[in-house]
Parts: C-alpha cells; structure tokens; sequence
C-alpha cells in the first residue's frame, strides 16, 4: 500500500502541485481512508521526502556504478551518466518533475538532507572529469566545476521536453549532448 500511496502521490503532485494536493485527494484516488494515509507517512511532507529521496539515492547509486566501473574511460563514463540522466528523467518524468519542482516545500531539515545528495551528484561529476584531465582525456585547463554544472544543467532540464515518442532517442539525445561537451572539453 505505502508503494501505492507513493505512486498515486507523485501523479497527483505532478498534475496539481504539492501544495493544491491534499491527503484527501490522495485517499480519494486510492479509495482509502486517511487512516491507511497516516499509517504509512505522518505527513504529507514525509511523503514528499519519501519521492525525493528515493529518486536522488537510486541517480546517486547508479552514477556511482558507473563512475567506479574500472573496465572504462572517463569519455565512456561522461557518456553513460549524461545517458543514464536522460534515461532516468524520461522514464520517471512524473517523479523527476515533483524531485525538480517541489523540493521549496521540504523544511529546512528535509531540504538539507536532500542539497547534501544533490550536491554529492555533482561532486561525483567533478570527480569524474577530473579523472579524465589526469588521463588526458580531457583538456588540462578545464574548470571540472563549470564543467560539471553545466553538464547539470543540460541534462536536468530534460525533465521539460524530451519525450521518448519525439524525433530521437535518450541514447541519442544523449551522443548530442556528450558530443557538444567534449568538443568544448577534449584535449588536442
């Protein structure tokens, strides 16, 4: 039931926003009580956190696979997490737009907890393009933090308008984005 109450929850959020949704249209939607909404979260709020952490721990998680797969290249890696990015925001649209849109209404304590994975998102970006200067795959005046943000920032906003029925692929969408970066980051 909580995987439910949760799957419900991000349809509403995304529709309607978090903060015109109430317990009652979540319950409404399900054709449970408020009882069963209370016996699996405390609040709305918790539920909310519930989203969030569950989609930037599972990004976290499989970036990390990536980043530490010893079998490949930092070009290889750059690639597979921009891929994965895509891939993630579009199969999980409903959620990556609640995780991008209404994380302003987490307290300051659940916010916290949640800029403290996002920021360990990017680290792990910088770490990897760092990686790739030493090896040389990348150009040794690099600024890995600029790199990085903008690496963010064209993948993040996908969320907004790649759809998988559109003209390209995530890989593709993917091979553009990774193309343009690394013309503006490959070394000589």
């Amino acid at each position: 039931m909580k995987e439910k109450i949760t799957q419900v929850s991000i349809q509403l959020f995304e529709q309607k926003g978090f903060s015109e949704t109430s317990i009652q249209d979540i319950c409404d939607g399900l054709g449970v009580t408020k009882g069963t909404f209370y016996y699996y979260f405390t609040s709305k709020e918790e539920l909310l956190m519930d989203i969030h952490l569950r989609y930037i721990d599972d990004m976290l998680r499989r970036q990390e696979q990536i980043i530490n797969d010893p079998e490949k290249n930092s070009r290889t890696k750059l690639f597979d997490v921009v891929h994965m990015l895509i891939r993630t925001i579009e199969r999980q649209g409903a959620s990556a737009r609640v995780f991008f849109r209404e994380m302003r209404h987490l307290n300051e304590e659940r916010l916290a907890a949640i800029v403290t994975r996002r920021n360990q998102f990017r680290m792990n970006i910088e770490t990897l393009l760092r990686m790739g200067v030493e090896a040389g795959e990348f150009r040794r005046n690099l600024n890995v933090k600029i790199a990085a943000l903008g690496i963010l920032g064209i993948t993040n906003w996908s969320y907004q308008w790649f759809r998988s029925t559109g003209d390209l692929s995530d890989r593709e969408v993917a091979e553009i984005f990774v193309a343009m970066i690394l013309q503006g980051i490959a070394s000589a």
